[in-house]
């Protein structure tokens, strides 16, 4: 079975529920995702105005153009960062 996005909807504080194609529904908190960010591309999307600013386009869940997006398991798990983890390093 292929997963999608068929709806989000934003909460507060950098959470998004959503609802899957096999109707499971997740809350995903993102903030510190963003906040560990060292990409000033992705850190700007702690600011709330832009996070909210989201569109779900072909199942997947994406910010201003594809510049922001998570794969949609990670979604469907419940984490955007695993346990241990930090966010991505860019130079």
């Amino acid at each position: 079975m292929i997963i999608s996005i068929l709806h989000a909807k934003y909460l507060m504080d950098h959470k998004i529920k959503f609802r899957f194609s096999d109707e499971a529904e997740r809350i995903v908190d993102f903030s510190r995702f963003l906040k560990q960010a060292k990409n000033p591309m992705t850190r700007k999307y702690l600011n709330e105005k832009l996070f909210r600013d989201f569109t779900i386009q072909h199942g997947d869940i994406i910010w201003n153009d594809y510049e922001l997006c998570f794969p949609i398991w990670d979604l469907y798990q419940g984490e955007v960062l695993k346990s241990g983890e930090t966010a991505a390093v860019q130079n």
